[in-house]
């Protein structure tokens, strides 16, 4: 089984959601998707993120942004980092995607990515997130209504603090079998690799 702990607030993860769903597919493991807010993970274990963006390192900064697009290339994937709205407020889209569950997530997940990294759209607003109810076959009021519950809020804040507990630190968390964790988009073939081992009842 593999676990996918995410926020849609960042890029390489939305690389990673789009990966691994073929991955996924060709080897017949489920996905079961958690939804969490990564800025609650950054402030209790890795603040350092913050530290970063502050001051960065402009020659790493420069190839981070070399790196996405061509991790994005190779996904066929539109990515840039949005000129107006960063970080971006990702709580009503992540509180959606526990209101919606496992299956019924992923289209309004993607669609919240691509608004956000491809459109420069901003996904703290309702207008923006009912156009992406609208397109995704979703009632926007029965959304609205459906972030706001209190089982929602709390499931979305236990699932942050789970990640955190499991020794996360940052979005995409992945687990093959609750216990192997891989951090980022380019463990994937570590992924692949560790299915794999287990399929052939190795360790």
């Amino acid at each position: 089984m593999i676990e996918f702990f995410f926020d849609c607030s960042s890029p390489w993860t939305y690389l990673a959601f789009h990966n691994i769903q073929p991955l996924a597919k060709e080897l017949d493991v489920p996905i079961t998707w958690r939804p969490i807010l990564v800025g609650g993970v950054f402030n209790t274990v890795n603040p350092s993120v913050y530290a970063s963006r502050e001051k960065p390192v402009v020659p790493k900064a420069r190839y981070m942004l070399k790196d996405l697009g061509d991790w994005a290339r190779s996904a066929g994937l539109a990515i840039k980092m949005p000129p107006t709205v960063f970080p971006v407020n990702s709580v009503k889209a992540m509180r959606g995607c526990i209101w919606l569950g496992n299956e019924a997530m992923v289209p309004f997940a993607t669609a919240v990515f691509k608004a956000y990294w491809g459109d420069d759209k901003d996904i703290s607003q309702d207008a923006v997130l009912g156009d992406i109810c609208k397109a995704t076959g979703i009632d926007p009021e029965k959304f609205f209504a459906g972030i706001g519950e209190q089982a929602v809020k709390d499931q979305l804040k236990a699932n942050t603090d789970e990640v955190i507990a499991r020794g996360g630190f940052g979005s995409p968390m992945i687990y093959v079998d609750k216990t192997d964790m891989y951090f980022g988009n380019d463990r994937l073939p570590l992924i692949r690799e560790a299915i794999l081992r287990r399929k052939a009842g190795k360790s």
